[in-house]
Formats: C-alpha cells, structure tokens, sequence
C-alpha cells in the first residue's frame, strides 16, 4: 500500500501557528508512530524464522523467486547428468527445509554421492551416516567431503597420496616439527634406553613368526607390532612391558582404529623399499632410533632425512616415500620404534569420528 506525507493530519499547533518547537515536537511524534504502524505491519508471518533475515515482503518474494530458479537449475541438472552417461546417488544426507541455512550446510545439504565410488567408500560413508545419527554432524564437513572426493583420488598430486583416506584442507609438510607433539616426544626420547633393552631382549630370541614377529620380505624387513591397526597384540605387549606401558601414557597415540600401530621395525643391510604411500594423511609417523647405522636413509616427499639413535622423527608418510639400508652386514640392520600420533590439524571431534568409521576387526 502506498502512503503519502498528505495522509498525515497537521496538529492543532501548526494550524495556530502556536509554539514552533511543540508543533515540531508533535510532527516528529506522529512520524514515529506512523514508522512503528509500517515496520509493524511488514512483519513475516508466524513460522520459522531467523534472525538477520530481510523483513520486507517484497525482499521475501525475490528470495522465494530466486530459490525457485535455484531448485529448476538443480533438477534440470540432475537431468541432463543422467543422460550423458554420468550416473550419481543421492544419500539421506538431511532435511531439504535446511539448505542453505547455518554452517552446516555442506553436511546437510542434498548432495550427490558419485556412483563410481567403490565399496569401500560407500562403507565408509554409511558408517558416517550412522556415526551422525547416533552423536552429531556437528564438525564432520571435512570427513564428509573427503569421503565424497574418495573418487577422484588418482587427481590428487603425486607426490602425496593417501591410498585409504585423505582428508581435505590439511595442511602438511613431510616432516614436522618436534613442537608438533612435543609431549608425546619427551615421553619417548626420556624411555629410550628401557625401549631399546626390552628390544634387545626380543631380538636376541630370535626372529619367528611364532614369537610375534612379521616378516615382510628376504633382505631382513620385519616388525615386532604391539599395536596392528588399531588391534593390541597381548602376546607382544607381555614381551615388552615399560614399552607398552609407554604408549598408554601418550596423549595422541591412534590405539583406536585400524589408521594406527606401534612396534619395532628392522631393516636389513642392502634392502630398499620402493616408494610408497601411507593409508592416510590424518596422522603423523613418530620415528624413534634405536639402531641407525651410518647409510640409513629415509626420502619423504623428496627430501632426505637420517635417523639418530635416542632422537625422534616426525614424518607425515601420506607424501611418497622411501627407505633404504646401504650399509653392509657387520653394520646390522637398522631398527626403529614406530609409533603413530594424530595429525594436529585433525579436531577432537574428527578424531572421535574417525575411530568410529574405521573401527579395527576384532
């Protein structure tokens, strides 16, 4: 409705001529009354409503015009997807009332899951989708989206590369700091000499995969594990008691799901491992020295790095990476204490949810 200044009637005041400053007094009342009537009847009506949001009708129909479009340029894209060969499934991702409303957006949005995506993948997304229900979407956009791009791995750069799951927006270098995890670090550097008895005292037994050992290839590759993706191994864990009671003590230990291991690892002289990726880029791989002969070399990402004995080394093995021994046999081999930390960009609440998706299979 359209209002006009000629609609309002003039005070008694102005008409006398009677005291300038009242009848400007009395005007200026009238034009705030007039104000309130005119905010008051533009109100939306009763319903869900947010707080910033245009109170003006006609803002409302423009909006309402506006996501009319959006929602025809959706399905007709939708459409035109299915005809050119390309299939995709929509998963119950939330309610279709909340687009575009709050910083959830990403996770509740209706979005397409590719259908390429592998088995694995979608297990891994519907553990997601149980893990929300049960708890929380709340801080699993970045899990979500890395779940979705899964498909399009073979993008990424090839020089970091995660095979199992990599998780979007994490920043990293191949080798970290010790300020990254200086508690746990501390921790391992100050066990170092009860860490490498118990090691001797295994290894003097004897390499047998009847005692807990691993064997991975001829040249002397082996692992002595105490934790084997997320599974504690009692029988090795009762070998070395202070080590494992040394891993309980630390605050970012992956002990949790199938991402995570800790134990001993050899290497024998003249073995090379070929480059490789690790499973993830949400955690960091904490090297303790044990045994580092002199030709003992580790290349992450392309820069080289030595191990020292009592000392660790932060390695993100997401990054392509190799290990090589070019020492000769009165050298022995090289033999570190792995243990794997969470990556410090990685949120508590992603950590949580991380141990859900990939819980280890007992």
């Amino acid at each position: 409705m359209h209002w006009s200044m000629d609609l309002l009637p003039l005070t008694p005041y102005l008409e006398s001529g009677v005291g300038p400053l009242n009848g400007l007094l009395w005007t200026l009342l009238l034009l705030f009354l007039w104000y309130c009537y005119r905010v008051g009847s533009d109100l939306p009506a009763s319903g869900r409503t947010h707080t910033g949001k245009i109170k003006s009708s006609s803002m409302r129909s423009i909006l309402s015009r506006t996501g009319s479009a959006r929602a025809e340029n959706i399905a007709a894209s939708k459409v035109l997807s299915s005809e050119q060969g390309t299939p995709c499934i929509a998963l119950e991702t939330g309610d279709e009332e909340e687009q575009g409303q709050g910083y959830l957006t990403p996770v509740l949005s209706q979005v397409l899951f590719p259908a390429q995506t592998t088995s694995s993948g979608r297990k891994l997304y519907a553990a997601l989708q149980e893990y929300a229900k049960r708890y929380s979407w709340a801080g699993m956009g970045r899990i979500h989206k890395g779940l979705r791009e899964q498909v399009r791995s073979k993008d990424r750069s090839a020089i970091q590369r995660p095979h199992l799951f990599f998780l979007p927006d994490v920043p990293s270098i191949p080798y970290f700091p010790r300020d990254a995890h200086r508690h746990d670090i501390e921790i391992l550097e100050a066990n170092y000499p009860v860490i490498l008895a118990e090691f001797q005292a295994i290894y003097q037994r004897g390499i047998d995969q009847k005692l807990g050992w691993t064997c991975f290839g001829p040249k002397g590759q082996a692992a002595f594990l105490l934790y084997n993706a997320g599974v504690c191994m009692t029988a090795n864990c009762r070998s070395s008691p202070s080590t494992y009671r040394t891993l309980l003590s630390l605050r970012t230990f992956i002990s949790s799901n199938s991402l995570g291991a800790a134990g001993f690892w050899l290497l024998g002289p003249g073995a090379t491992l070929s480059g490789s990726y690790g499973p993830t880029n949400t955690r960091l791989r904490c090297h303790l020295g044990l045994q580092t002969p002199p030709q003992c070399e580790l290349v992450v990402g392309g820069e080289p790095q030595c191990w020292s004995e009592g000392h660790c080394l932060l390695v993100d093995d997401s990054f392509l990476h190799t290990v090589s021994h070019n020492g000769v046999a009165e050298d022995g081999p090289r033999v570190i204490f792995s243990v794997d930390f969470w990556h410090p960009n990685v949120a508590a609440a992603e950590r949580q949810a991380l141990d859900y998706i990939f819980c280890p299979e007992q």
